[in-house]
């Protein structure tokens, strides 16, 4: 290789304009925040679909449609995925709900409690929205053990991850103040 060819390698490394060259942004944390509550949802709720499914639960994800949408198709699987992603995308206000009052707690039981406090939620305060779904009392036990388990893996999923990633940057930010040559 001559001497030019080295000094053009070398000037190609170091030009910002060149796309080898230039840095992806990192997701902001608010973002990461809403990644996690979408993917969370979509995958508890998709785990409730296989619960209806296989009769674990009377409540099928569709119930969310239920009170909004004309049509037989909501009674279906085509209902069933489209509620999938619907709760995905109210799984990001969950997860930016937690994000603004407890992600400074680091522990498994705050996001149990936060499940929990969901589930109650959606079956005792939002109950008379969905005319589809029986009352608690009226629910059979299976139903309520298996819906409370997964909004109760739904809340230790977003807590965790949430808590866990804004306790590792507070700490890499205390570090980068404690020691300002880390980057």
């Amino acid at each position: 290789m001559s001497e030019e060819q080295k000094h053009q390698n070398e000037e190609m490394k170091e030009n910002p304009r060149f796309e080898q060259n230039k840095q992806e942004q990192p997701i902001s944390f608010l973002g990461r925040v809403m990644v996690t509550g979408f993917f969370g949802g979509i995958l508890w709720s998709l785990f409730g679909y296989i619960a209806y499914i296989f009769n674990f639960s009377e409540v099928s994800p569709n119930l969310l449609l239920q009170p909004f949408i004309l049509g037989s198709w909501k009674d279906g699987t085509l209902g069933n995925f489209v509620s999938i992603v619907l709760i995905g995308v109210l799984g990001v206000g969950a997860a930016i709900a937690y994000y603004a009052v407890l992600k400074r707690f680091n522990k498994l039981w705050i996001g149990i409690g936060y499940g929990i406090a969901l589930w109650g939620l959606v079956y005792f305060v939002l109950n008379p929205i969905f005319p589809d779904l029986k009352t608690v009392m009226e629910l059979k036990r299976e139903t309520i053990v298996t819906t409370v388990c997964l909004y109760i893996l739904f809340g230790v999923f977003v807590g965790y991850s949430i808590s866990f990633e804004y306790n590792e940057l507070t700490t890499e930010k205390l570090e980068r103040a404690t020691n300002p040559g880390i980057k």
